[in-house]
């Protein structure tokens, strides 16, 4: 078959069904461009492989983009998973996210911890929890995956505390973290692989110098998103040397080694909220341009790639720790002040002195909320005895008067008992005195006034004396007191 179809369109060309060969070139050269394009754009993808069993991961950032796919290959690994979550572990959406990883990796050593990282209180508070135990809890890995962005056009935001939000969850939380869990870190056993991964992005390169400070005249949304980022590498640089610098009880040298990640331009939610700068206008753009979106921008789990890279290659751990990786390799810093020990230790004592200062002052605040509450609940109880107390009372007066109403009701019941017994005891005489009197039955009738008159023949006395009209009844068949011989009705 094959060969009379070549002999066909050598001696007679190509037949008529088959479509334009120009066209043919066109449609597969386009296709073939965009299968490379996607295909380069979408970024390597490490061929590390480590077991994970045993090992102790915290995550910030995980149960969303890049830190959940990280969470979730972590899992799948067998390490046990400890995310760090703004709403609490027992909230909905956390526990169906959890319970799911949980199915999915099918691994139940997955948790969650609720910390708050725009919250320096929040961090401190779970920070002290993990150090204070005796002995070390065992921590194999930390990574820092949180972010946050203020969307093109928006308004500079602060939290409760009064740092502006990019700088303190990008930054500050991590530098608060990572500084109260350093005795936690510095006691691991020397043949324990320690690894803190720090999530970073290139936008580093275009952020304005650290020394200067952002005030809020010069603020905006990228200035503020990559001076947080480039605080961050610095941090990364200087704390990398903190660790190295301790000296071991058993003389060994350090074991915990610093990994700063730049995952590259990727659809997760803060490119999301960036492209549609948070407008409902935006999204719509967004979705309409999404074949654009999809063709130059990483998926979730392609930029989660050089996070596991960093997280499973064996041989970094054999070398110097801050290093910078992209697409699963080693790169070099794109500017200098990054290794600059100078500003490292300007940004490292400005930001110990700052969470100083804001601690004491939010430590006053929360003493002076703890006293007002305690005023109220105060207030509160003394209300509620005196509620209590008038209720005491009512049910008091309530069952006096009950039994008041007892009493009474008991004594009217002995005087009427006491006047149906005279009653009675008038009835019984007047019986026998009737029966004396009278053997016959009485029948009452009654009388008009012209009734009441006597006839003609009861004029004389004996017969008015003889009037069987008494009170208006007459007695048929009395005995009379004359034997019985008095006139009848």
């Amino acid at each position: 078959m094959p060969l009379p179809f070549i002999v066909s369109l050598i001696f007679d060309g190509l037949p008529s069904w088959m479509p334009d060969p120009w066209r043919i070139a066109k449609v597969g050269g386009t296709l073939g461009a965009l299968a490379i394009t996607k295909r380069y754009m979408s970024g390597a993808e490490t061929l590390a492989e480590r077991d994970m069993h045993g090992r102790v991961v915290i995550i910030t950032g995980g149960t969303s983009g890049i830190g959940a796919v990280t969470a979730f290959e972590m899992a799948k690994r067998g390490a046990q998973v400890v995310l760090l979550t703004r709403q609490s572990p027992s909230d909905p959406y956390i526990s169906d996210f959890i319970g799911d990883m949980r199915e999915r990796a099918g691994n139940d050593l997955i948790y969650a911890e609720q910390v708050d990282l725009s919250s320096l209180h929040s961090i401190r508070k779970f920070a002290t929890r993990w150090i204070d135990n005796a002995p070390p809890r065992r921590l194999d890995m930390i990574i820092l995956c949180a972010a946050t962005m203020t969307p093109p056009g928006g308004t500079r935001t602060e939290n409760e505390e009064g740092i502006e939000s990019a700088w303190m969850v990008n930054y500050l939380a991590n530098f608060h973290l990572l500084g109260i869990l350093s005795p936690a870190i510095r006691a691991q056993p020397f043949d324990r692989d320690v690894r803190i991964i720090l999530a970073t992005c290139s936008s580093y390169i275009g952020s304005p110098p650290l020394d200067a400070p952002l005030d809020k005249k010069d603020w905006s949304p990228r200035k503020a998103y990559a001076r947080s980022k480039l605080a961050l590498m610095v941090f990364g640089q200087a704390y990398q040397k903190h660790l190295d610098s301790y000296k071991r009880p058993d003389q060994l040298p350090m074991n915990a080694r610093i990994f700063m990640v730049d995952p590259g331009f990727a659809r997760t939610p803060g490119m999301r909220l960036w492209l549609s700068r948070g407008s409902i206008w935006g999204l719509l753009v967004y979705i309409v341009m999404y074949a654009f979106a999809w063709l130059f921008l990483k998926n979730e789990s392609m930029a989660a790639q050089s996070v596991l890279h960093a997280v499973l290659d064996e041989s970094l751990i054999r070398g110097e720790g801050g290093k910078l990786i992209k697409e699963c390799m080693v790169v070099d810093c794109a500017r200098k002040d990054v290794k600059d020990e100078d500003v490292a230790k300007k940004l490292w004592e400005s930001s110990d002195s700052l969470i100083e200062h804001i601690e004491k002052e939010q430590a006053v605040v929360r003493a002076k909320a703890k006293k007002d509450q305690g005023k109220r609940d105060l207030e509160a109880k003394k209300e509620q005895e005196k509620r209590d107390q008038e209720a005491k009372n009512a049910q008091q007066v309530e069952e006096i008067e009950s039994l008041l109403g007892a009493i009474k009701k008991g004594k009217q019941k002995e005087a009427q008992k006491a006047k149906d017994g005279r009653k009675s005891k008038n009835g019984g005489e007047n019986g026998t005195a009737s029966d004396t009197h009278n053997s016959s039955h009485c029948h009452p009738v009654f009388f008009t006034e012209k009734l009441r008159r006597l006839p003609p023949s009861f004029g004389t006395a004996s017969a008015q004396q003889a009037n069987p009209v008494a009170h208006g009844y007459a007695y048929q068949d009395a005995q009379r007191s004359n034997g019985g011989k008095g006139a009848r009705l």
